[in-house]
């Protein structure tokens, strides 16, 4: 990998959809190596930066999968603003966990959720116009917008992260090592 601190610093910003923000949560298990992503990146809208909205950027990493009409929003917001828009883990990929939904109709989930499930008190299904609608599918980003990178797994890595972002950062081509893309 390329230890060269690059002359502009590129800017890299991150958002999640619908999952588990476990993508985020391996992006800070690279630990202290953060201190050398400081160094070549700029964090525009990050949990690092509490930044709400997304300036331009160099790239964009989104995790989650499209289950709602805000996550349409924001998905479509950074692909506005990112020059390099990357799926990051198997929700944004392939919908993940949260596309276990899309073999019910909405209708029966919400049903059962919150008018028949154990436990419910106050049956009824929330229509306050602050929650945003969801969708009939949970959709991986790719069917929303054009995505340029795919990073699987659930979540990728510390180090695969860290060897994606140096790699992308310097221009190389991406390569790993099998022990760090195969799964069991």
């Amino acid at each position: 990998m390329n230890d060269a601190v690059p002359e502009k610093k590129l800017k890299l910003a991150t958002a999640a959809l619908c999952g588990c923000f476990g993508c985020h949560m391996s992006l800070l298990d690279i630990d202290e190596r953060i201190l050398k992503l400081v160094e070549l990146v700029e964090f525009d809208r990050t949990p690092l930066t509490d930044i709400k909205a997304v300036g331009n950027c160099d790239i964009g990493l989104i995790e989650g999968g499209v289950a709602n009409t805000e996550n349409v929003e924001v998905l479509r917001d950074f692909r506005r603003h990112c020059k390099v828009l990357v799926a990051f883990g198997a929700c944004a990929v392939n919908g993940g966990i949260p596309a276990m939904r899309n073999q019910f109709d909405l209708q029966d989930c919400l049903q059962e959720v919150y008018l028949d499930g154990i436990g419910v008190e106050n049956p009824h299904i929330p229509d306050d116009p602050e929650i945003p609608l969801l969708l009939d599918k949970v959709h991986p980003v790719h069917e929303v917008v054009k995505i340029d990178y795919f990073l699987p797994g659930c979540p990728p890595s510390a180090d695969t992260i860290w060897i994606f972002l140096n790699e992308l950062i310097a221009g190389e081509a991406i390569t790993f090592p099998y022990s760090l893309i195969h799964y069991d």
